[in-house]
């Protein structure tokens, strides 16, 4: 039976770092896949409009890549999500999730160094209710590398995954379209790398009994 996944990324990138394979696992198997951005760069947050263009050009070739039924793009600013009203975001997600009708969810973690992870996990809380979207079977968390890794509150439970997919058959391609996010990405010892990339997708794989896998924590599973 096919599925209906969508990822909720904070910003371009989270969704590939988080769940490239997975996403490209879905694809293949017959799976529609939906990308919800929730920020976007803007003059207003210090970015200049060839740096908002490039942005741009990167979404679009991504889309492409990944081949998404739909890249909804919230266009919140970046950076500022816990200055914004949670009721505004919610709507705006609620909308979203209406029309896909997801029975995959992908969201990122709330313990998170960035505070656009938190609030976008807590903004999508609100739309995975069974009663109001009874189309949602599956919601897992993604770990984001210099992100969910650089926590450091030791009141917060640290993130433990309890979901391994196999991404072996996906992990050039994954590592393909993270080459697009080149601002982003630095020479390693740096966390967003290539290289601290395979090494976690490695880790993970050694967990499960594959050479490349994504850790996921499941929060939720309706079985009929």
């Amino acid at each position: 039976m096919s599925e209906t996944a969508v990822v909720i990324a904070p910003h371009p990138d989270d969704e590939t770092l988080g769940c490239g394979g997975a996403l490209l696992k879905h694809a293949a198997n017959g799976d529609q896949i939906h990308w919800v951005i929730m920020t976007t760069m803007t003059l207003d947050t210090g970015y200049s409009e060839e740096e908002i263009k490039q942005r741009q050009g990167v979404i679009e070739k991504v889309t492409q890549k990944y081949n998404f039924t739909s890249c909804e793009k919230l266009g919140l600013p970046t950076t500022q999500l816990d200055c914004l009203p949670m009721s505004d975001m919610t709507r705006d997600l609620r909308k979203v999730i209406d029309l896909i009708q997801p029975t995959v969810m992908y969201l990122p973690y709330p313990g998170d160094v960035h505070s656009d992870h938190r609030v976008s996990f807590n903004a999508a809380t609100s739309v995975t209710k069974w009663f109001r979207f009874p189309s949602i079977k599956r919601i897992l968390c993604y770990e984001v590398l210099s992100e969910t890794d650089y926590a450091i509150n030791p009141t917060q439970n640290h993130f433990q995954p309890t979901v391994f997919i196999n991404v072996d058959d996906h992990w050039q391609q994954k590592v393909a379209i993270a080459e697009c996010y080149r601002s982003e990405l630095k020479d390693f010892p740096f966390p967003r790398s290539i290289e601290a990339m395979t090494a976690l997708a490695k880790l993970r794989g050694s967990q499960a009994g594959c050479h490349y896998a994504e850790g996921f924590m499941l929060l939720k599973e309706i079985v009929t």
